[in-house]
């Protein structure tokens, strides 16, 4: 009886920690991470793939990397050659012998998370990973300047998501693809018909998108 009584008080103190979560925006903290390392049902790196449709020598921007579940795919997708980390090359268009090798820009609010993800970069060879910290509501990235912007679990996330969609808008360039990766069980969960009402009110055109109502990635795309 009194391990009963415990497990519900667990679960009520659970639920009420996900309710304030959900209701106060905010980056899920580094000491926290397990939560971003932990497997991810139905939004697989394979269907990301599908939806995101990477192409070599592409300049990719993904907002709040985590630990890297993504990120180090996304570099191999667009090409894990010899793009800089800094500097003007690696914020510029792929160049040199990099021709067919892409950058991914990864930006986040915490220092932690981007140290993390470049150390397994760099464990892997990879050298087009660029990181970069900042607030999603000011990008510190050139108008038109990025192929596609990623975004898992994410959006929920941010205090003031349209501003942070506006800024996805303006450096994507013209039709550039936004992906919006969702599954059930976040607190900062946006549902589909949600991230399509946000996206018409900030300039972007729902395209399509993988999964269903409880775990998705869909597919936007910036004005032409």
């Amino acid at each position: 009886m009194r391990a009963r009584t415990l497990l519900g008080a667990a679960a009520l103190a659970t639920l009420g920690a996900a309710l304030w979560w959900r209701k106060n925006p905010s980056a899920c903290p580094y000491g926290q991470r397990f939560w971003v390392e932990a497997p991810h049902p139905i939004i697989t790196r394979e269907r990301l793939r599908a939806v995101l449709r990477p192409a070599p020598g592409e300049r990719l921007l993904e907002i709040g990397p985590g630990t890297g579940y993504y990120t180090l795919e996304i570099a191999e997708w667009v090409g894990g050659g010899s793009a800089a980390r800094g500097g003007d090359a690696a914020r510029g268009d792929a160049a040199g012998d990099g021709a067919n090798t892409g950058t991914v820009e990864i930006f986040d609010l915490q220092q932690e998370f981007l140290d993390h993800t470049m150390s397994r970069a760099a464990e892997r060879g990879l050298q087009n990973v660029v990181p970069t910290r900042g607030d999603a509501t000011a990008l510190p990235y050139e108008d038109a300047s990025i192929d596609a912007v990623v975004l898992t679990a994410v959006l929920g996330e941010i205090p003031d998501p349209a501003a942070a969609l506006r800024e996805i808008r303006r450096v994507l360039k013209p039709a550039g693809r936004l992906i919006v990766g969702e599954l059930f069980g976040d607190p900062h969960f946006t549902t589909l018909a949600s991230l399509r009402r946000q996206a018409a009110e900030t300039g972007f055109a729902y395209e399509d998108h993988s999964g269903n109502r409880l775990a998705y990635f869909a597919r936007l795309s910036a004005p032409q």
